[in-house]
Parts: structure tokens; sequence; C-alpha cells
């Protein structure tokens, strides 16, 4: 699962993760949630989180 840094561009992030996949053999990919799934899926995403997309943001305790 990849989740980048808050406030760095996330396909450069996913990028690297698709080549270390690709070297690895692996053709399952899970990374990017609800803020940037459509950019891991560009990149090769095969699972993403959209929790907060179908569900709305968690209340704060």
């Amino acid at each position: 699962m990849c989740i980048p840094p808050a406030g760095e561009p996330p396909g450069l992030h996913f990028a690297l993760l698709g080549q270390i996949a690709a070297r690895n053999g692996l053709n399952r990919l899970s990374m990017g949630m609800s803020g940037d799934f459509d950019t891991a899926i560009r990149f090769g995403a095969t699972s993403v989180r959209v929790g907060s997309a179908l569900f709305g943001s968690r209340s704060k305790p």
C-alpha cells in the first residue's frame, strides 16, 4: 500500500512503486486514497482506498 506524504505530488510516489512492482514481477498495486485515486489509477493501481469518498470524513474526537 502506497500513501504518499501529505503535501507532495502523489504521481511521483505512485510511479516509483509501479517501477518497483514491475521489477519484482508483481501485478497488483494497492495505492491511493479518496483524494488521489484518479492519479493512482493512471499509474496502475489495482486497489484504492476510497472510504471517505463513500462515507464522508471521520469525525475527530
